[in-house]
């Protein structure tokens, strides 16, 4: 049966279409891409780590032989054993909710979305698991209705195999619809491939999406909700040649990463600025980073505000000016804590901040705060700059930005030891620090501002400098989203040891 058959997606009328109902493909259809590989990829990767995305990618020619000459449904059930055996069902769907709307957002079809967003009830109809793929349409396209391949579960981990009928492939996918609407019609069938005919001669309007690999995705800033969150490893989307030079990289890079560690950790900080530049590690310095404080003078030292992008930010900020700074964080790895070439200050959220402490911090020298929220309205961020905009008038915000080509350097699901790894696994990352004006006199708690007034001030200036728009949402909203919980670290209650016999 040709493609002809049915009408392609530009001739299908987009006004008026309120009360009318679709039904649309996903790969190829609602996406631009044909393959659903990568995202298989994704999961693979972020649940099962490097040995499960290689055995994906050594499976991957197998299920392409399958699916192109003996049947799609075949090929895909592959796909599916391989990535999905023995995994936790919950891994899976917090992938499927923190990682993957990025990259499908990136991808969808301007002409299908055209129509699919013009009706009032949207329906997806996909071999891909249901699990998989639900958090984002339902999100982030606003499907009403997502039905897609089922996998089987025992005891909450996957089997690999999938529930009957099997994959939404052919007419199990006219069956599905069948299921769902009983006998009214739908009134638009978007699909891709011949597969999806039974499925459209039952709609009473059927469109093929004929492939254009040349035709632009559409611009995140028109679909329903913006990604605000995202979590993840990987900088970009796994294809097969994707996956192929990550998984050739990462023992190089790892053992790249452990130098450039070493390098920040062992050498004097003057000149690991220029160790970092010699193992490809770029440091951009932009704005006048302000001089070393006199101790003499009896004046208290310099609170750097900086911009949170990974555990490294003070790093990167001691390695910009030349000379350790100590760090007051929260929520830091023992690792990370054991390989900082500086000193760190370890707060738990729930612990209050010891203002004497912090005093006595800045009247020794500098010192640095990166947290997280700088660049949305959050309570924990005005606590946390508040306090220390009491103890000092010498504020210096500072905007952090990191580049990263492979991996991203921070993740809020993952083990956060491993945050300093996957930053400098890169194979050239960088960071640009900018300092900014010191805030005047008439801008400080000294001259009659609260708190709250100069670390609101703050967070506006290091926004404006980056581009960024400030947003409602809270630390706590960012872990909810992406980790299924409110990013707090529990220390183990220590145990007192016992003498017997006193």
């Amino acid at each position: 049966m040709a493609i002809s058959t049915f009408p392609s997606v530009d001739k299908c009328a987009s006004i008026g279409r309120e009360k009318d109902t679709v039904i649309a493909d996903m790969d190829g259809t609602l996406l631009r891409g044909r393959s659903s590989f990568p995202y298989f990829a994704l999961i693979a990767f972020e649940v099962g780590g490097v040995l499960r995305l290689l055995i994906l990618l050594l499976s991957s020619p197998l299920a392409g032989l399958l699916y192109y000459f003996v049947s799609e449904s075949a090929g895909i059930q592959v796909l599916i054993f391989v990535t999905f055996a023995g995994m936790k069902v919950s891994d899976v769907e917090s992938v499927a909710r923190a990682v993957l709307p990025k990259f499908y957002s990136e991808d969808v079809h301007p002409e299908s979305w055209k129509v699919f967003s013009s009706c009032g009830k949207r329906c997806v109809l996909t071999a891909n698991p249901r699990v998989m793929v639900e958090p984002f349409l339902k999100d982030f396209l606003g499907a009403d209705l997502v039905l897609g391949t089922e996998i089987e579960s025992y005891k909450g981990r996957a089997t690999g195999f999938v529930k009957k009928p099997g994959v939404l492939v052919g007419k199990n996918k006219a069956d599905a619809l069948i299921k769902a609407f009983g006998e009214s019609k739908p009134e638009i069938g978007l699909g891709d491939r011949h597969t999806d005919f039974p499925f459209l001669a039952l709609c009473k309007e059927g469109y093929i999406v004929p492939p254009k690999p040349e035709v632009k995705a559409v611009t995140t800033s028109k679909l329903p909700k913006p990604i605000i969150f995202h979590d993840g490893r990987l900088v970009q989307k796994p294809t097969p040649l994707m996956s192929l030079l990550i998984l050739l990289w990462i023992p190089i890079g790892f053992i790249l990463a452990c130098l450039r560690i070493a390098a920040g950790s062992l050498l004097p900080m003057p000149i690991v600025y220029y160790a970092f530049w010699a193992l490809g590690v770029r440091v951009i310095i932009k704005g006048t980073p302000p001089p070393p404080v006199n101790k003499s003078n009896n004046k208290s030292g310099v609170l750097f505000i900086c911009s949170h992008r990974t555990l490294l930010d003070p790093i990167f900020l001691s390695t910009a000016l030349g000379r350790p700074i100590p760090a007051v964080t929260y929520s830091v790895s023992r690792l990370s804590e054991i390989i900082s070439p500086i000193k760190t200050v370890r707060l738990n959220r729930d612990r209050d901040l010891d203002a004497s402490m912090i005093k006595k911090l800045l009247q020794e020298g500098d010192l640095a705060i990166c947290p997280e929220g700088t660049t949305c309205r959050e309570p924990f961020l005005l606590r946390f700059s508040a306090l220390f905009a009491e103890l000092t008038d010498e504020l210096v915000p500072v905007a952090m930005v990191n580049k990263m080509s492979m991996f991203h350097g921070t993740t809020a699901r993952g083990w956060k030891g491993m945050d300093p790894f996957y930053f400098f696994m890169n194979p050239s990352p960088a960071y640009e620090v900018t300092f900014l004006n010191k805030l005047p006199y008439e801008l400080t708690c000294n001259a009659g501002k609260s708190s709250h007034e100069v670390a609101n001030y703050i967070q506006r200036v290091i926004a404006a400098t980056l581009s960024y728009e400030c947003t409602s949402f809270t630390r706590k909203d960012k872990y909810r989203a992406l980790a299924g919980n409110d990013g707090i670290v529990v220390e183990k209650p220590k145990i007192k040891k016992s003498i017997m016999g006193c």
